[in-house]
């Protein structure tokens, strides 16, 4: 059967070929969130001819996404849809042939298995440590590759993840940093041509995997700033860095179990969410105040910091737990602590 003609420049670059081509058309990817990472990533594959693509997002598109997020526009804004949908529609215009499933839903332990059944790959649009580390935990049960990608400023870095061949996340970083010592978009800001590099990356190690052509895979961490013109690269090789990791060495799957990780608890009568981070992580209040004052009122005591943002009040402890006022919505609340706290 000969090439679709919309992918017949592509097909043409030998390492890749017909049969490469054919391969990411029988391919399903699961895209775990959709915004500055996630809709590079969904529009190089949609384009790339990747058979059936699942977008899983919790969020809404906002006029502030526009500057880095390709694939919403003002008619998106307007009609307040979630990510994950206004998505399905610009892709499908993009590319009819292939197939979009939208789930407009916050992956975690109890879903991830649902979402992320007949996926031969994950990929990581995401703005948080804990969902990459139940990511990693579900790609290492299932023996699924998946690949790594952060941004924030003009910084990014990717990291491709094979199972049984390459570390996984959990070797390089063992545990979530403690809530408010990572810097986030909503906090340090974000240039869009950093989250296209680091999105490229990842989508060029994708169609790698998906093809059939693992060996050309990446096996360092890619590293670099866009503003300063630096990169780095950092060897990953699997014995000494893998030695006592809980995940890939030991085979403890914490944040699939849910025995480590951020809870969320709606709080009766009282219109909020209570947000309590996993065991032994402490915030650093004056940190957190340093960030958040540029963004909206903030006071802070000996015990806790209070900051009103984005129409909701964030009164968060020493020990991480926060209680987001304003919302009974627990999707709603994470994603607000995941953006001006971090997990």
């Amino acid at each position: 059967m000969p090439v679709d003609p919309r992918y017949a420049r592509q097909a043409l670059f030998a390492p890749l070929g017909e049969r490469g081509q054919e391969a990411l058309g029988r391919s399903t990817v699961l895209l775990v969130n959709c915004g500055a990472l996630g809709t590079h990533l969904a529009d190089s594959l949609a384009r790339a001819g990747v058979g059936c693509l699942r977008i899983v997002d919790r969020d809404f598109v906002e006029r502030s996404n526009l500057h880095r997020q390709s694939l919403f526009d003002e008619r998106d804004v307007e009609e307040g849809l979630p990510k994950a949908m206004a998505a399905a529609r610009r892709l499908q215009a993009i590319n009819p042939a292939i197939r979009i499933e939208p789930v407009a839903a916050h992956l975690d332990a109890g879903n991830i298995t649902r979402h992320a059944e007949g996926a031969d790959l994950f990929l990581d649009g995401t703005d948080n440590f804990e969902t990459r580390f139940l990511l990693n935990d579900r790609a290492l049960q299932s023996g699924t590759p998946w690949v790594y990608a952060a941004c924030v400023g003009a910084y990014g870095m990717t990291m491709t993840i094979l199972p049984g061949v390459t570390p996984c996340l959990r070797c390089l970083v063992r545990e979530p940093p403690p809530p408010g010592s990572v810097e986030t978009c909503d906090t340090a800001g974000i240039l869009g041509p950093a989250a296209a590099l680091a999105s490229a990356l990842a989508a060029g190690e994708a169609i790698k995997i998906l093809s059939g052509a693992r060996e050309a895979c990446s096996r360092d961490l890619v590293a670099f700033d866009l503003w300063a013109n630096t990169t780095q690269r950092l060897a990953m090789s699997r014995g000494a860095m893998s030695k006592g990791c809980p995940a890939c060495d030991e085979g403890r799957y914490e944040f699939l179990e849910q025995r480590l990780g951020t809870s969320a608890i709606t709080l009766c009568g009282r219109n909020a969410v209570q947000i309590r981070p996993g065991p032994g992580r402490v915030a650093d209040l004056a940190a957190i105040e340093r960030r958040l004052a540029p963004l909206g009122p903030v006071t802070r005591n000996a015990y806790l910091l209070r900051a009103t943002i984005d129409g909701c009040t964030l009164a968060i402890f020493a020990d991480g737990r926060a209680i987001v006022s304003g919302t009974s919505d627990e999707a709603r609340a994470r994603a607000l602590y995941d953006r001006y706290v971090g997990a």
